[in-house]
């Protein structure tokens, strides 16, 4: 005879992650689907707790893989942070801005999170889409990046696993 499951309520809650843990794990996941040599990035777009869109970098659709023809970046040994406009791929925050371009879903006002805090082009896209949060949780070299969100009022929030 099969026992059944019984649910203890405080102890299930106890477990519940907060909402940045959930919409945080989820651009871990979406980071897994990268097609990157270098870096594995996540991103998801969300507003009132509701995700609008997602992204991970890597090329763009019907292009070879970076993975499967090799990086010119990692060729000419290119350190990270520099000469972005060599690579073949988009970072996972502007595939997210993109992907909602496309199917016609405002970002203005929603949060983003990333696995990793944005470069200068993609703090570009999310300053003038209108995105007012950024969490993050990995290092990217770009201060300038950092230093631009903050002129343009975006709230920037480290996130610690």
């Amino acid at each position: 005879m099969k026992k059944k499951k019984t649910f203890n309520l405080k102890k299930d809650r106890e477990k519940r992650p907060s909402w940045n843990e959930y919409f945080m794990k989820i651009a871990e996941l979406l980071a897994t689907r990268s097609t990157c040599i270098r870096r594995h990035v996540g991103a998801v777009i969300v507003k009132d707790k509701r995700i609008l869109a997602t992204g991970y970098n890597g090329v763009p659709s019907g292009i070879p893989h970076c993975i499967d023809v090799g990086c010119l970046r990692e060729k000419l040994k290119i350190p990270s942070g520099e000469r972005q406009e060599i690579c073949r791929g988009l970072h996972a925050e502007q595939n997210a801005i993109i992907q909602a371009a496309r199917f016609g879903i405002s970002i203005k006002d929603s949060i983003i999170y990333s696995t990793h805090q944005p470069c200068i082009t993609c703090a570009k896209m999310i300053i003038n889409a209108g995105i007012n949060e950024v969490i993050f949780s990995g290092d990217y070299p770009d201060k300038l990046a950092l230093d631009m969100l903050k002129q343009a009022k975006v709230k920037l929030t480290r996130f610690k696993c």
